[in-house]
């Protein structure tokens, strides 16, 4: 295997080549090059480049797996990212054990894992601070740090939570900042006094068409409208300066017949989860959203980004349109905004486009989700849920898409045409010697 001529373990080169992963990019490459010669590095990557595996693969030459203690923490900024992080490591196939911990989740599982360290520890500050402030568990062997999306924490306001936890790190060697903004200065509280500094971040330009839609003051959700009908169901993200429009703006389309799912802070954690899933797996071909989802977050392959409403920073305006146009794909960036809008001067200049009217709409998504009552404190895995629509359900592979296994529940998504099939033949019986709940997910 390629891989492993690059000196990466067998079973890592094995769990990579099985995700269709061949070789590392020139981002990767370096990143573990630097940390094989040098203890602190500053990586500087745009969303989707590959970052996460540029820190996770040499800090497995750290982890020694005779040490029962906390030996590498990620300290990031959502729960999401901390989610994707954690998938990320699961992937590479080791035998480490790997904790996430975010506001949201359950104190009481928590501390329960800890009672058997992780590994690796994945948090976002708030809850890490808490659970040191209770002593539930103990960091002082931890040998690597990695800040992962550290502009985003800063501008999050974690400062102050990110200097207690690495206060409480007296033992750590390795520090890896990462982040998608280059900074003019580095806080004193990371620890960090001699990095090596990769920035990828002007390596190449993505391949975005930008374009203005002009609407009249009362007629945006329909401009809006007219420019998804255009798109012929290819995804979008819709992104919106406030909660409120976030829902507003979702409501409008779902009374038009347009499916779609919303996502900003102010939803519960279980309900941010469900709608990204069925963004990614396809029950849902829009997501219109706050800037939280500008980045930190797994959603691959967007062709479009939408502004419905202009952010005030540019810094936003960049990170919005970094969900379009990456590794290599291109992407369209649109604009609406209506008569009498101040545009900010960040802004550049954008040709306005005629949007057709009265077109049809999209048609309905080709998958629908599945929402099953029980998950991996179930001891439900993905091998489970295939054989059970499989047999039970008499699904063929093709009618099976994405599957998530969270804690406590499943989403699945199957096709559409199989979905009315299914359900009856599938819900009311047991899984893994159990009756859940199953039914199209909310």
């Amino acid at each position: 295997m390629y891989l492993c001529r690059m000196n990466i373990p067998e079973n890592i080169s094995a769990a990579l080549e099985k995700q269709g992963i061949h070789t590392l990019n020139d981002m990767q490459l370096a990143s573990c090059a630097s940390l094989k010669e040098r203890d602190e590095l500053i990586l500087l990557a745009p969303t989707g480049s590959g970052k996460t595996l540029g820190f996770l693969l040499p800090l497995l030459d750290l982890l020694d797996s005779g040490n029962t203690h906390v030996q590498a923490l990620i300290i990031t900024p959502t729960r999401e990212l901390a989610l994707q992080i954690e998938q990320v490591f699961k992937n590479l196939g080791t035998t480490f054990k790997v904790n996430t911990t975010y506001g949201g989740h359950s104190m009481q599982t928590e501390r329960h894992n800890f009672l058997h360290p992780p590994a690796v520890l994945i948090g976002t500050p708030g809850r890490l601070t808490d659970h040191l402030r209770r002593e539930n568990i103990d960091l002082s062997q931890t040998k690597a740090l990695v800040l992962d999306e550290f502009d985003k924490s800063l501008e999050m306001g974690f400062q102050e939570d990110m200097a207690f936890i690495i206060q409480q790190l007296t033992s750590v060697k390795q520090r890896i900042l990462v982040s998608a903004t280059d900074l003019d200065e580095i806080p004193a509280f990371t620890g960090i006094q001699n990095a090596v500094k990769l920035n990828f971040l002007t390596v190449s330009k993505p391949e975005i068409q930008a374009f203005r839609v002009v609407a009249k003051d009362t007629e945006k959700p329909e401009v809006l409208l007219d420019l998804l009908c255009g798109f012929k169901n290819e995804p979008a993200i819709i992104f919106c300066n406030h909660r409120d429009t976030v829902e507003r703006i979702s409501d409008f389309l779902t009374q038009t017949g347009v499916v779609n799912v919303n996502f900003h802070g102010g939803l519960e954690q279980d309900e941010r989860e469900r709608a990204l899933i069925k963004f990614r797996n396809g029950s849902a071909d829009y997501l219109v959203t706050t800037d939280l989802a500008a980045r930190g977050l797994d959603i691959p392959e967007i062709p479009h980004v939408i502004h419905y409403q202009l952010p005030h920073q540019e810094a936003a305006f960049v990170h919005r349109n970094g969900r379009t146009a990456r590794q290599g794909a291109s992407g369209t960036m649109w604009v609406i905004h209506t008569e009498t809008d101040r545009l900010p001067d960040y802004l550049p200049e954008i040709p306005l486009k005629q949007i057709p009217q009265n077109q049809p709409l999209p048609h309905l998504p080709d998958w629908k989700t599945l929402y099953f009552g029980g998950g991996k404190k179930d001891k439900i895995n993905k091998v489970d849920i295939v054989g059970f629509l499989s047999k039970i359900g008499q699904l063929k592979p093709a009618d099976i898409g994405l599957i998530s296994v969270l804690d406590y529940s499943c989403l699945v998504a199957v096709r559409s045409s199989s979905v009315n099939k299914a359900l009856p033949l599938i819900r009311d019986q047991k899984i893994k010697g159990k009756k859940i709940k199953i039914g199209i997910a909310r």
